[in-house]
């Protein structure tokens, strides 16, 4: 079901309402919702996608404005139902005729928003000209209405035949704003499906897309580039980094993309950092190769070793996602990273290691007590998480850091971050 209209009639605020969580960007200026966006609903037990699309105008000036309404002309070629949103208290304006003539040859209904109380009812029969048949009145921001609206919705859309759920790995495309993100979706999709320009932030919503990459399916996640704080400064940009770290949050796998051309920047460590600690696999991805001179990628590369060291377990690709340089490469590593996610260590085996390496290195002492690690256990996988039960003391981080790297060189634990927990053993009372 694809949600249409013109910019500001408060697309975003029903997808929202409807979905029951603030998913979308909603802002009070025209234009915040930029790419189609798909989201899972339901109502009373039906199924069914959403998609929200930026404010549709018929007959775009600017080059960012006609690719929004591109890209609502997409969802609305691919949609079963549309709901085509206008807003009541401002009455049939000229785009709203004209987009009402192009749907009548769709199975649509016509929503009337911002009915917020009985006083502005009388607004809606202005809308039956459009000649879309009956309008919905609903408040978006209230929620009035919308009960009745999604009635309408389930029973104007087709049945489909039901068959077992398909099982996808989330992957999340990262990094900071203009980087190539958007690019790289739209290279694995092998369509312009997200909005590309050269102006920063162009994204806003993470946009999820289910595409197949090495004969394995994702739900490809593109998010918003990530901003250091005092960089976020409207309330469009604070919400879209929050929905980018909690894309972040659910990924299995996050492609973090970096500039050969602009070199690795402190930002770029921080997101690299927000990953590990995610627990989510990760690839790193050096995009713009192609346009990088000989200069700058030897830089690149140094500056990932250097100044993403402490993720160098993560696979890295020199790519061009404009000209698909490298894209080839991804399939593989996300193979490996997959599967490194779900290796476990035998009980026997790891503390049989655990102890080999303790003696040829033991923990430091710490406030006059050596502490050791008594037994280990594999707790967990995705990530890959060992639990070590210590008497004596507590382990710090540089023990632990010690362990994860012997851990490493033994194991294939290649582009998954390896959680260590240390565990103080209780004294037994006398």
């Amino acid at each position: 079901m694809a949600v249409v209209g013109r910019p500001n009639v408060g697309k975003s605020s029903l997808v929202n309402r409807v979905l029951g969580r603030r998913l979308a960007v909603v802002d009070e200026r025209p234009g915040v919702t930029r790419d189609r966006r798909e989201f899972r609903a339901d109502w009373t037990g039906r199924e069914f996608l959403i998609v929200d699309t930026g404010g549709w105008e018929v007959a775009p000036s600017e080059e960012l404005v006609a690719a929004i309404s591109g890209q609502a002309e997409a969802a609305l070629g691919a949609a079963d139902l549309v709901l085509f949103v206008v807003d009541a208290t401002a009455g049939v304006s000229e785009d709203d005729a004209r987009v009402a003539r192009l749907l009548r040859d769709t199975t649509v209904i016509l929503v009337a928003n911002k009915v917020d109380d009985a006083k502005q009812e009388p607004d809606v029969a202005d809308l039956w000209q459009l000649g879309l048949g009956e309008p919905s009145a609903v408040s978006a921001l209230h929620g009035r209405g919308i009960g009745d609206l999604l009635d309408r919705v389930v029973e104007r859309l087709p049945d489909v035949p039901e068959g077992p759920s398909e099982e996808l790995k989330s992957l999340a495309i990262i990094g900071r704003p203009n980087v190539g993100k958007s690019t790289l979706l739209n290279r694995l999709l092998g369509e312009e499906r997200v909005l590309v320009s050269p102006t920063p932030g162009t994204t806003r919503d993470p946009i999820d897309v289910v595409t197949e990459i090495g004969g394995h399916r994702f739900r490809v996640v593109d998010t918003a580039g990530i901003r250091r704080a005092p960089k976020v400064k409207e309330a469009a940009d604070f919400y879209s980094v929050l929905r980018a770290k909690g894309a972040l949050d659910e990924a299995d796998v996050a492609l973090l993309i970096v500039d050969a051309v602009d070199g690795i920047v402190q930002q770029d460590q921080r997101i690299a950092q927000a990953a590990e600690e995610s627990g989510a696999g990760l690839v790193v991805l050096v995009n713009k190769w192609d346009g990088a001179d000989r200069e700058q990628r030897e830089i690149a590369i140094e500056d990932v070793a250097d100044r993403l060291g402490f993720v160098g377990w993560a696979p890295l690709l020199r790519i061009s996602a404009l000209t698909g340089r490298g894209v080839h490469r991804l399939a593989p590593a996300l193979d490996v990273v997959l599967e490194a996610r779900e290796f476990r260590v035998g009980t026997g085996t790891l503390n049989r290691l655990i102890r080999e390496w303790q003696e040829a290195h033991a923990p430091p002492t710490r406030k006059g007590r050596r502490p050791r690690i008594l037994y280990a256990v594999q707790a967990g996988t995705a990530p890959p998480t060992f639990v070590l039960f210590v008497g004596g003391g507590e382990l710090d981080e540089s023990y632990l850091r010690y362990l994860e790297r012997r851990l490493r060189d033994e194991f294939p634990f290649v582009g998954t971050p390896v959680q260590l927990i240390s565990r103080r053993r209780k004294s037994s009372p006398r």
